[in-house]
């Protein structure tokens, strides 16, 4: 057995997206800050509507997948194809932009926390023209396992074990074979899971204080930065004195090229080129 151990701190940093909503982004805030299949990361969290409300108006993706984790607000998803999501606290969207799609993610709400994360993930090169789908997941239907000591552990995707008990996300069946935990730690709590050997890891802290990787060998990881973790089969947090919650995230690699231009993820810069001609055609969402 081999815990792994934090080898590389991403802080965070802020910026705005969409038309003005600021949040901090961590992986993804150069092309250089990724952990593959992990794109980008963004982090929002205010009580001002100012912040928020003016919220991601259409636009366009292809060749990858975004992950919407709802702490708290209520967003709605809306697409080209006429789908509409929406998302309240504890709530997932996990979207396949795939050969392309539309969309618009806004407020509906004038006041209040407004608080959550948009992942975006990687597609292989044989699927990222693929048709575009998502699938929203109410909070009621992520299994929440209890960790000994008071801890627990949503799974959004992958399987949670404790003592014996197991809790399966609801996300399965993908070429990238994602895990994707929020972690909730009362003050000074252990958290110790298996992770596959040979998938690229990832945690990011956004409430209290971690330490990262085994016993004599542990690392502080600060709020808001993601601690990208070393190979191994297992991963090993505690949490300082004021508790923890972190989100822990690994995939499988794809080890390919990625040429990626604003919201167009690809292989080669041909097939960008061929993104925006299709965009600017209005053909980006057609079936092949």
């Amino acid at each position: 057995m081999t815990t792994r151990t934090l080898t590389q701190v991403i802080d965070s940093i802020p910026t705005s997206d969409g038309a003005g909503v600021k949040l901090r982004r961590s992986l993804g805030r150069s092309q250089h800050l990724r952990v593959d299949p992990f794109l980008m990361l963004d982090e929002f969290s205010s009580e001002n509507a100012d912040d928020y409300i003016a919220g991601f108006p259409n636009h366009p993706h292809r060749g990858f997948e975004t992950v919407t984790y709802m702490l708290d607000g209520h967003m709605l998803h809306e697409d080209h194809m006429g789908n509409r999501g929406d998302l309240r606290s504890g709530d997932v969207q996990w979207m396949t932009a795939g050969r392309g799609i539309i969309h618009s993610e806004m407020p509906q709400q004038e006041s209040g926390r407004m608080r959550g994360f948009q992942l975006w993930i990687n597609l292989p090169a044989k699927e990222k023209m693929k048709p575009a789908s998502y699938r929203d997941i109410p909070a009621a239907r992520i299994p929440v396992l209890d960790l000994p000591g008071g801890g627990r552990v949503r799974a959004i995707a992958g399987t949670a074990e404790a003592e014996g008990r197991t809790a399966a996300g609801p996300i399965e069946g993908l070429a990238t074979d994602p895990l994707y935990f929020d972690v909730e730690l009362p003050a000074s709590a252990a958290f110790s899971h298996p992770v596959k050997a040979g998938h690229n890891a990832f945690l990011y802290l956004y409430e209290g204080g971690v330490e990262v990787g085994p016993d004599g060998a542990r690392r502080a990881l600060g709020r808001h930065s993601a601690g990208v973790l070393s190979d191994g089969d297992r991963v090993a947090v505690a949490a300082g004195p004021g508790g923890a919650r972190f989100i822990l995230l690994a995939a499988r690699p794809l080890r390919e090229p990625v040429v990626q231009y604003g919201p167009f993820v690809m292989n080669t810069r041909e097939e960008i080129e061929q993104a925006i001609r299709d965009y600017q055609s209005g053909t980006l969402t057609r079936a092949a």
